[in-house]
């Protein structure tokens, strides 16, 4: 069974009881040594287009798809045939696939490919070099990588490292900078931005400007800042929220910020495959409160096709605050291959 993440990973100072903290501190080591040699240990492939990687040094919750969606947007809007390119987290199907939303659902190919699909082409592979190949085969002349920091098979040309910008209290994007299973961390902070070219930093659409001490951490990069911005308001009346994503607690802050009336929130596990247990409990729960029903796009594509059409999926974008600055990025990137 699938857990949500657990909030103390970002919390500054929070970590669990000592002797659980020594048994997921001594796994870490361990993930971060096999991780480090992979990537040491691998000959990234060329395939002679531009290959901008999205990705992460935190386990979700930062806005990479957003990120990766928009990439893919302003790339076809230059008349560039950019493609996607994705491992399918969640899904069944290992690839290379072209990912069609008219016939995949979520369980074949996962939430993320199904979002990208949207605004270009995507193909799906657990062997990304073989997806890469794929897609160039069929016309692409860009990939974007979505969520690739960590995979070594393919040469990147530009790679972004997407940053959750959001601080409060004692609440941090890296938590005390554990690697995973003791934090959020999938590699030690500097070791993931050494092989960055640039951040994007995701701030929420409410927050005014990025944290200095933040900002003082990603060194000589160059910082991007983006916000995810809500596509359109909320639904009407009474609400209860629920979200299967790294972070819930973002999603029902956000609804809030931007005026929902939400009565309640439910968290689930990243990816959340929603069975029958846990729509009957959200059904039960929303009549009792006298609430109808509100999640995030990347939680609607996981649910059946009936209750698609019963809950109002509220999309987010990414909105860059200096379009130029990316442009400019983006034509140097595709000027270099």
């Amino acid at each position: 069974m699938a857990w949500p993440t657990p909030k103390w990973w970002y919390r500054r100072g929070a970590p669990p009881a000592l002797l659980l903290q020594l048994v997921l501190r001594s796994v870490s080591r361990v993930w971060a040594y096999f991780a480090a040699r992979r990537l040491k240990r691998s000959k990234p492939q060329q395939f002679g287009v531009p290959v901008i990687c999205v990705g992460g040094v935190t386990l979700g919750g930062t806005g990479k798809t957003p990120v990766a969606r928009e990439l893919l947007r302003r790339l076809n809007a230059r008349g560039i045939a950019a493609h996607g390119l994705t491992r399918g987290y969640g899904g069944k199907l290992k690839g290379p696939v072209r990912v069609e939303p008219e016939i995949h659902d979520a369980a074949a190919v996962g939430d993320e490919p199904l979002l990208l699909a949207r605004e270009a082409p995507v193909w799906l592979a657990r062997d990304r070099a073989a997806g890469a190949a794929a897609a160039i085969a069929a016309g692409a002349k860009a990939l974007v990588l979505d969520d690739g920091h960590q995979n070594p098979s393919i040469a990147k040309t530009l790679s972004l490292v997407v940053i959750d910008g959001e601080t409060r209290n004692d609440e941090w994007p890296f938590g005390d900078g554990e690697v995973f299973p003791a934090g959020p961390m999938r590699e030690p902070l500097g070791v993931g931005l050494g092989r960055a070219d640039a951040v994007v930093l995701m701030l929420p659409a409410d927050k005014e400007g990025p944290d200095p001490e933040l900002l003082g951490l990603l060194g000589d990069l160059p910082v991007m800042i983006a916000r995810l911005q809500p596509v359109g308001s909320p639904p009407s009346g009474r609400r209860l929220g629920f979200a299967g994503i790294a972070k819930p607690w973002k999603v029902e802050r956000a609804l809030i910020a931007a005026g929902c009336d939400l009565v309640d929130f439910a968290p689930f596990a990243d990816h959340q495959a929603y069975g029958p247990d846990d729509l009957n409990f959200l059904q039960q729960r929303a009549e009792m409160l006298g609430a109808g029903l509100v999640t995030t796009e990347k939680d609607w594509v996981r649910l059946p096709p009936a209750w698609q059409a019963l809950v109002p999926a509220w999309p987010v974008a990414a909105k860059f605050e200096d379009e130029a600055a990316l442009d400019a990025l983006l034509d140097k990137t595709l000027s270099r291959v």
